[in-house]
């Protein structure tokens, strides 16, 4: 597991937080408590900040990054699917998932609750609303918004990661 400083600033991962052993987390990253970070997954805060709630799954082979001297944030209980990039976001708010290679760009916003498809791009300075779905390239809304059979569905995978953070060092006998 790398997680270091970078140019003197070093992560601050929360209680319960794990880093997988192939994945890099360097500089200026706040990760809060319960979060799972998987395989080859890399969370940059080399010239930028980024900062990421409580319960969240930054899958394997993720990349999250911001640009000189701004912040990218991540809301709590967020999933970012294996593959995906966030780059520079304004905000991924409470809830959200980010599918399998998807791109959320710089300054976007991607409100409560709301879907990133598999594969989508949401390009620079859009806006993905609260509860809706985006899908496609260039990202567009789907007509449905997220239900609660969603959210129920949701929840539970989403706890599967917090627990994964808390089973995985003893599982992989570290």
């Amino acid at each position: 597991m790398t997680v270091a400083s970078y140019a003197g600033t070093a992560p601050v991962l929360g209680e319960g937080t794990y880093v997988h052993p192939s994945a890099d987390v360097f500089g200026d990253v706040r990760l809060g408590r319960g979060c799972w970070v998987g395989p080859g997954a890399r969370v940059r805060g080399d010239y930028g900040t980024i900062v990421v709630g409580d319960c969240c799954a930054l899958e394997d082979n993720c990349v999250i990054h911001a640009r000189p001297g701004e912040t990218c944030t991540l809301g709590s209980w967020v999933t970012v699917g294996h593959g995906a990039v966030v780059h520079n976001v304004t905000l991924i708010a409470d809830y959200v998932v980010v599918g399998m290679g998807a791109v959320v760009s710089d300054w976007a916003e991607v409100g409560e609750w709301a879907v990133v498809g598999e594969g989508a791009v949401v390009p620079q300075r859009a806006v993905v609303p609260a509860e809706r779905i985006a899908v496609g390239v260039p990202a567009r809304l789907l007509e449905r918004p997220v239900d609660d059979a969603h959210r129920a569905a949701w929840r539970a995978f989403k706890q599967r990661y917090v627990d994964l953070a808390r089973d995985y060092p003893a599982a992989l006998g570290r």
